[in-house]
């Protein structure tokens, strides 16, 4: 009888995180409102003071239990395959068949962040540059491995690559997003999915 009793508080929980997930993806952290995540995640406002002591607290949790994990998802199958490059190419056309028209229109919840709050906020500053600095150094792992296992060039810096990497998927992204252009989105991946391709051994 116990355990759900347990449970129950933790279903709450990713419920407010869930809904504030969406609510700032939508509307910017500042901006996001708390009666909002509150309807939406069906609870009051008294549970989520019992989870977080205030907005901030919150919005560090949905970029830690969140956020980060849908980054991850990203470069972890990378680094996990022994042919990074095609890897990376099922990510890419993973990431534009899924790719529904209100992610088009509110573009990637990490880079909204990054922009948004990493000038003014250091807790969030710190957990994002951190989730930054983790998938590139992914990314640069995989292309060692890839570099190790003869299928990426020899020649190629594995750093500055995936930094470009990195750079070339957020920043397809989120002008796509101030383009409201999806055939802006997929020309910019087309482009990287051609230098992904000259990066083979």
């Amino acid at each position: 009888m116990s355990q759900p009793t347990r449970r129950q508080p933790d279903r709450t929980r990713q419920a407010l995180l869930d809904s504030a997930f969406d609510e700032i993806h939508r509307s910017g952290f500042r901006s996001a409102s708390l009666d909002s995540i509150l309807e939406t995640a069906g609870v009051t406002k008294g549970a989520l003071y019992h989870h977080f002591r205030n907005k901030a607290e919150l919005g560090y949790a949905v970029v830690d239990e969140v956020v980060r994990p849908w980054v991850e998802g990203k470069w972890v199958p990378t680094l996990e395959a022994e042919n990074c490059i095609d890897a990376a190419l099922q990510v890419i056309a993973d990431s534009l068949a899924q790719r529904s028209e209100t992610a088009l229109t509110y573009g990637c919840p990490f880079n909204n962040l990054c922009q948004e709050m990493s000038p003014v906020d250091e807790g969030f500053r710190d957990r994002l540059t951190a989730i930054l600095m983790e998938w590139q150094a992914g990314l640069a792992a995989s292309i060692r491995k890839g570099q190790a296992n003869g299928v990426v060039r020899q020649d190629v810096n594995a750093e500055a690559t995936a930094t470009f990497i990195v750079s070339c998927i957020e920043g397809c992204i989120g002008m796509a997003k101030a383009a409201q252009s999806r055939e802006f989105l997929e020309a910019g991946f087309q482009g990287l999915i051609e230098y992904l391709e000259h990066l083979r051994a």
